[in-house]
């Protein structure tokens, strides 16, 4: 994935969109920054910019995070089509296919590799071509 090529009104509305996932999710202020790769410092001012009509910052580190968050929010509106709020609940669950962690726990301690893990276990055509079946390995 390269830079972005949106126009800023696009750019704003993504960041809207996320925010409003991360909300969903019931994710503190500071584990929002982690996960989106933001400066540690990040402020909670420059987050409430970011809820109202700043963009997220132009980079492949954020671009890439933003790619994945869309995609396990895709993947839980797909799971639990007749009931939004499951998405938000299933991330708070422990599950035993993360060691009896949360979603939300295991993306705060893993990073993007939590993001990945919680992608891929979601969204069963993400990582497609990466599986390789035992007949593709002799």
């Amino acid at each position: 994935m390269s830079e972005t090529t949106l126009n800023i009104e696009d750019r704003v509305s993504l960041t809207r969109a996320i925010m409003g996932i991360l909300d969903g999710w019931g994710m503190p202020s500071a584990e929002q920054v982690a996960i989106l790769d933001l400066p540690a410092k990040t402020p909670n001012r420059m987050l409430r910019r970011y809820r109202d009509d700043t963009p997220f910052p132009d980079t492949m580190e954020v671009m890439v995070r933003l790619e994945h968050i869309i995609g396990i929010a895709d993947a839980l509106r797909t799971t639990y089509p007749h009931n939004p709020s499951m998405g938000s609940i299933w991330m708070k669950r422990k599950n035993s296919r993360f060691q009896d962690r949360s979603p939300l726990q295991l993306i705060k301690e893993e990073g993007i590799n939590g993001i990945l893990k919680v992608r891929t276990h979601l969204d069963c055509s993400f990582d497609w071509f990466e599986y390789k079946s035992p007949a593709d390995q002799v």
